[in-house]
């Protein structure tokens, strides 16, 4: 027998961004061996012995031949197991076994157990998503990755169970081996009631907040426009309670903003993608946690924190125990919305959309401020303590605000406080307006939280009296140009909670009264 070729097509996952992969097998009589070549790291290696033992479980034996694949392009490095698929039906198709016009352009995915049997594939929809953009329209994958499969339509996906069901349907047994991943909307409309239903039956419900109404009324402007809010007060004070308390108050994630949350926690494979998401993103890293961790990176290139809770929220309880170089780390994601992670041999792009959420003691002993006389910090103390938190940090929060010590006698009354339901509705009415303003085109982004200065000149123009306690407060407080914009944003959230079209001088100084660590007199906890 001469040497025949054979061409089966894959895919290589670089942070969520699939590049095509062609896996090109060449079979010749000859001394027996197997040869792996195109920059594949040890996982994409080690593929020929499982290829080996799958093929010899169908009845094909390749000890007689010598077998050279080559993944291609050779330039681009290859790693994790999803090629295994693609390695047996292209080694099969040199070895005449399947007819190699069978492979055709079909995305091929999985990785092979040694009795071929497929496992499920980590990050499966950023790679149907990447496949669709490059005009791809036949997948098969992994019979364990079907339902997230059917998430992503526009690609006709089949799903099998073994290598031997995907041989059978190339050599003509007919789509009745594969099971037709179907692609079905309700699906989706069906985790939006599901969302709707797990937020009313949470148990962390702001009922159970007792007081703190300027903090609760800051949690509710912050949820409308999905501002980033910084919790400052004594232990105790509910800063905790109120964080954990947000997502309760959050709209479902609609469709496009599920597919690319499922996307990043597929390829981080922290949870089963497939699984429907009850909530929005809800994260709470130690303030431990490293700056790879928070941002994202390592040798492999995972999304961080601040992607995993992408259209969710990222709670960093404790802010000023977080080292400084990991909460330096998260400036660029809060600006930009997505984290650039550079590396010598690739470059990974990750949203990171979160609500950030920080929590932190206006000094190191927590008591400053509280009337009690029990902070025993220096003032010297203080100001270092202050000082963890920079000011291109905080100048990146749209909203800081004081939690007062809670009135025990408050949590002894049965007098309930309102219900997260109730919130939750104005807060849908709030992001309903600013849909609106963005689908006729007055705007270019979702939320007012992420309104570029062009947006801003549009929907935030201020009257009179709003535009002198602005000016006022430029002068006094020393604000940033960042920080002005800050206010503008917020001041248009307040507004459109209230069902205004215009900014008033009330909505501009409950936003300008929402940033205390702007105030010179402020200490990290105190106003004065």
């Amino acid at each position: 027998m001469g040497a025949m070729l054979a061409t089966a097509h894959s895919a290589v996952l670089v942070g969520l961004t699939a590049y095509p992969v062609r896996v090109e097998a060449q079979a010749s009589r000859g001394l027996p061996s197997f040869e792996l070549v195109g920059l594949a790291e040890v996982a994409v290696r080690e593929s020929r012995v499982r290829v080996k033992s799958a093929l010899s479980q169908i009845g094909v034996d390749i000890n007689e031949y010598r077998l050279v694949v080559n993944l291609a392009p050779a330039d681009l490095k290859k790693r994790g197991s999803a090629f295994d698929l693609a390695i047996a039906l292209a080694t099969l198709g040199a070895l005449g076994r399947i007819p190699p016009d069978a492979l055709g352009d079909i995305l091929f995915l999985g990785e092979l157990s040694l009795d071929g049997r497929l496992y499920p594939l980590r990050g499966l929809i950023a790679h149907l998503l990447s496949a669709r953009e490059c005009g791809v329209k036949r997948a098969i994958v992994p019979a364990a990755n079907a339902r997230e499969a059917g998430l992503v339509d526009g690609v006709r996906v089949a799903a099998a169970r073994s290598l031997a069901d995907v041989v059978a349907a190339l050599c003509g047994a007919g789509e009745r081996v594969l099971t037709e991943v179907q692609n079905d909307a309700r699906t989706l409309e069906g985790d939006l009631d599901a969302q709707r239903e797990s937020a009313r039956q949470t148990d962390d419900d702001l009922a159970d907040i007792r007081g703190q109404a300027a903090a609760r009324r800051a949690l509710e402007v912050a949820a409308a426009g999905a501002h980033n809010l910084l919790f400052i007060g004594p232990p105790g004070g509910g800063k905790t309670m109120l964080a954990r308390r947000l997502p309760g108050i959050l709209p479902p994630l609609r469709r496009d903003e599920r597919l690319e949350v499922l996307a990043v926690h597929s390829v981080a494979g922290v949870s089963e993608a497939a699984k429907a998401l009850r909530a929005r993103p809800f994260r709470a890293p130690h303030h431990t946690a490293s700056d790879i961790a928070l941002v994202g990176g390592g040798e492999h290139c995972r999304p961080g924190e601040v992607s995993l809770a992408h259209h969710g929220v990222l709670f960093l309880d404790e802010l000023a125990e977080f080292r400084r170089g990991a909460l330096e780390a998260l400036r660029q994601p809060l600006e930009d919305g997505c984290v650039t992670v550079a590396r010598a041999q690739m470059t990974a792009r990750f949203p990171a959309r979160p609500m950030v959420v920080g929590a932190t003691n206006p000094c190191p002993c927590g008591y400053l401020g509280d009337g009690s006389d029990r902070c025993v910090c220096r003032a010297d103390q203080v100001r270092a303590y202050r000082a963890r938190l920079s000011g291109p940090l905080v100048d990146r929060i749209d909203i800081h605000v004081v939690l007062p010590p809670v009135d025990v006698l408050l949590l002894r009354s049965g007098a309930a406080s309102e219900p997260s339901s109730s919130v939750r509705e104005r807060v849908d009415r709030a992001r309903n307006v600013q849909f609106a303003r963005m689908s006729s085109g007055e705007t270019g982004a979702v939320l007012n939280a992420y309104l570029s200065a062009k947006d801003l000149e549009k929907t935030c123009a201020l009257d009179e009296s709003g535009a002198a306690l602005v000016d006022a407060a430029v002068r006094r407080l020393g604000l940033s140009a960042r920080a002005y914009g800050k206010v503008l944003r917020v001041a248009r959230t307040i507004a459109d909670l209230d069902g205004s079209d215009a900014i008033c001088s009330a909505h501009v100084a409950e936003a300008i009264a929402m940033r205390v660590l702007d105030r010179p007199a402020s200490v990290l906890g105190t106003a004065a």
